[in-house]
Parts: structure tokens; sequence; C-alpha cells
């Protein structure tokens, strides 16, 4: 039967602390600058990129925040996109995220941990392809089975392994200032910084931008503090974020030049071999502990897009549901894992960025132009955080450029990612308007969906609770706090 629960009361001053720096600081520091330094051609447009890139995170993200506040339901842009534009680009939103932005962002995050990992067993040499795609899928492979197995074991997973970012950070900033102090500032002195290693061009700089906001993804899961607290949340986390950015930047070219910057796979590596001598072995345990978290969060939470689709009438019902014991969405994880996996099939991380970078920027300057739409097309809207236009606009002239460039620079890359978006176009014509479908295909969609709810031992949350089972319920209630 279903029942309408209430989700614990969470302290929102805890919520703005877990959810906002340190969701978007993340595995994307340790592999992103080497692609801006090599699309800048230069240190200190380097430096430039990644602090505009904060900028224009927070802009984005103030646009965002009054999406958030006006229009209340889950499923982050895919909602507001639908909403204010219509189901068709609600639905191509959603086919793009799940065929391309949740897949890629694991498969970079997966081949960053493989990196790491080996890098110190091949010193002299980049380790062998075939290696870091064989151990990114068994990371992947194991981290999907945990999350199917138990929430707790994933939540507990995401606690302890959260931890190496924050030490191999620390570690780095630290050891950065320490060798400024010493006089080792070659490549950050005015006359050195802006020195090109090549000649400047639009499109490269277009896509180190793309480079950079992958360090910074995970800023729209901001919209998920209280209302009250979501200016300072935005206000005090993304410029501490930036800071630690560019710091962190500061500190790898403090102990390395531009060269061996672009000459490594793994950047954090270099800098502790060259820094920290026998106790060098920190700083890539730290960085794979770091990315194997990481998997884990994209996994731990993309089921909430795939519930909020499924709600809509945009995805299979399968995909949505949950272990009748465990409270997991086994269907959503696995069908993640496989079209992960089938991303490795390349281990070319920053081509894997440049890609999901452009998709991504394309739909967040199509969400962002939804709050003018909105603005005009329902004035007398109730919104409780109202913004000036000024920010949308100039979000969008940044976004025009960046679009444009990276066209221009990658088109062949861009060209992929916009025909995979537009292939889900006769897919939603077939898929949802198409309403008197023959009744022999309901049937046979229906039986499958019948042979998976057995194989998978899967129900649709709303129906997996029965009366008196208090244990359920209390299951039911731990998932949807965890996982919304």
């Amino acid at each position: 039967k279903q029942r309408n629960f209430s989700l614990p009361s969470v302290n929102s001053s805890c919520l703005f602390v877990v959810i906002s720096p340190g969701n978007i600081i993340g595995s994307g520091i340790f592999v992103s600058p080497k692609g801006v330094l090599e699309n800048c051609s230069s240190v200190g447009l380097a430096l430039i990129v990644w602090t505009l890139t904060g900028v224009i995170t927070a802009i984005s993200a103030l646009c965002y925040a009054e999406l958030g506040v006006t229009i209340p339901k889950s499923g982050g842009d895919y909602s507001y996109v639908k909403d204010i534009f219509g189901g068709l680009a609600g639905f191509l939103r959603l086919w793009i995220a799940v065929l391309v932005i949740y897949p890629t962002n694991q498969a970079v995050i997966a081949l960053t941990f493989a990196n790491y990992t080996l890098q110190p067993l091949f010193p002299s040499c980049f380790p062998p392809e075939r290696a870091l795609g064989l151990l990114a899928a068994v990371c992947l492979l194991l981290l999907t089975w945990i999350n199917c197995f138990s929430v707790r074991w994933a939540t507990r997973v995401q606690d302890v392994f959260t931890t190496g970012k924050l030490l191999a950070l620390c570690l780095i900033i630290i050891m950065g200032v320490v060798q400024i102090c010493k006089g080792h500032f070659y490549w950050l002195e005015p006359e050195h910084a802006f020195h090109p290693l090549q000649p400047y061009d639009m499109g490269h700089i277009a896509l180190a931008f793309l480079q950079g906001s992958f360090a910074y993804a995970g800023w729209n899961f901001l919209n998920y503090v209280t209302e009250e607290n979501l200016p300072r949340a935005i206000f005090i986390s993304i410029p501490l974020v930036t800071f630690v950015y560019v710091f962190a930047n500061i500190a790898y070219v403090a102990a390395m030049s531009p060269q061996e910057l672009m000459a490594s796979n793994a950047v954090a590596v270099t800098f502790g071999e060259k820094l920290l001598g026998v106790m060098s072995w920190i700083m890539p345990i730290s960085v794979a502990l770091s990315t194997f978290g990481g998997v884990n969060g994209s996994l731990f939470t993309s089921s909430r897009l795939f519930f909020a689709g499924a709600r809509e009438g945009h995805l299979p019902r399968l995909l949505a549901m949950i272990h009748v014991n465990r409270c997991t969405p086994i269907p959503a994880l696995l069908f993640t894992c496989i079209s992960t996996l089938l991303m490795l099939c390349t281990s070319d991380i920053y081509t894997l960025i440049s890609y999901v970078g452009f998709i991504n920027y394309l739909f967040y300057g199509v969400t962002v132009a939804g709050q003018i739409v909105l603005r005009i097309k329902e004035p007398d809207l109730h919104r409780p955080i109202k913004v000036s236009l000024a920010w949308p606009v100039i979000f969008l002239i940044f976004w025009a450029f960046l679009l444009i460039f990276s066209l221009y620079s990658e088109p062949v890359v861009c060209c992929i990612g916009l025909a995979i978006m537009l292939s889900g176009v006769p897919v939603y014509l077939f898929g949802v308007c198409w309403e008197n479908k023959p009744k022999s295909f309901n049937s046979f969609v229906a039986k499958l969906t019948h042979l998976g709810q057995k194989l998978f031992m899967v129900v649709y949350p709303a129906e997996g609770i029965e009366d008196g089972n208090e244990d359920k319920d209390e299951n039911y209630v731990t998932f949807w706090a965890l996982y919304l």
C-alpha cells in the first residue's frame, strides 16, 4: 500500500556543511590542472581561467537558486527545463544525463583512480592503457556491488574515503606555501607567468574552461540546501572552493615547471615525488582514496534522476525501482554501471572531460535561459529568492562564447555529444508522445518489467510497504533520506 512519509528533520547548518564545499571539491582538481594549462599555454592565463570558472560557477549557482525555490521539485535542472520548455526539452536533458553525463563523469573519476594507483608502479613511463581500463572497470564493478548490496555500506565508504581528498589538498597547499617562502616562485612572476609556451588560441582557451569546470562539478547540488541558507551557501562555498583550487595550482607550479606538469598524467604524484621524498607514497594513496570515494558518490546519487524521470513517464518504471529488503536502486545502478563501462573503451581522460563539459554547459545555458523565460511568462510567480536578470545575461554571454569556440576547436567530440542528444527525439516521440501503442507492445513491456522485478527483487517505492512492517518503513525513509 502507498503511505505518506515525512523525512527525518536535518539541522540546516549541518546540511550546508555536508553539501556545499565538500560536494564540489573532488577528484577534478587532481586531473584538470594538466588540461587547463595545456589549453591556456601559460601559467598566468591558467590561474585566470581557474578564477573566472569559479566566478561563472557562482553566477550560475545564483540563477539555479532562484529556479530551485521557484520550482521545488526533485530532479534538478531536468525538472526546471521540463516545466519551462516542455516535455521534449526535459526528456533530452534526462536522455543526455543518463547516457552521457553520469557515465562519462564516473569513467573519468575511475580512470583517475587507476592513473594514481598505477603511476607509482611505472615511474619512468605512463601505465599501459589496458591496465588503466581494467583497474577502472574493477573499481566500478566493486562499488556498484557495494551500492547494490547496502545503503549503509555505501555511506560508510563515502565517509571513509572523503578524507583522502582533504589530506591530499592540505598537503599540496601547505607544501606550496613552503616552496614560495623558500623563493621558488619563478613561474609565478608576471614576466614568466604570462610567457606563452605556444601561441594563444581562443578555441583552446574555451576548452580550458571546460576542463576547469569539471573540477567545479557538483555546484548544482547547492539547491538541496534549505531556502534561508542557500545564498549563504553560494557566497561562502564557491569562493572557498575557488580559493582552494587556485592555491593548489599555485602550489603545483611552485614545485614543478609547466613542462613537467603537462608531461605528467598524475600531477599530484609528480608533486609528491619532488617535495615529499621518502614520504611521496602519501600523495598517490590519498588521491586514490579520494577518487575511489568520488566514483562511489556519483553512483550513490545517480538514482535521484532515474526516479524523477520515471515518475514523469520519461523512463521505464523498472529503473526507479528499489530492492524489497535492501532498499537499493539495483536496476538504475546496473544500467549506470554498464553505460560507464562502455565509456571506458577510451582511456583519454581529457577527451572525455571536454565531451561531458560541452554537453553539461549546453544544458546549463538552456536552464539559465529558462529563468529569463519564466520571468517573462509568469512575472507574478512567487519567488522566495529573486536575483537580478543581469546575472543570467552575463552567464549566457559567456555560455555562447564557450560553446561556439569549443565546437570550433573540437568539432568531432562536440558533434558526437549533439548527435547523442538529438537521438533522443525519436525515442521521445515513440516512447512518450505515442500514447495509443498496440496492446501487444504494452504487454511485452509489462512482461519485461515483471521479469526485471523478479530477477532483481525490486518494486516501485510506493508499492514496497506493507501494513505493520515498521522495519521496512524505517528502511524506506532511510533510503530516501540518503538518496534524495
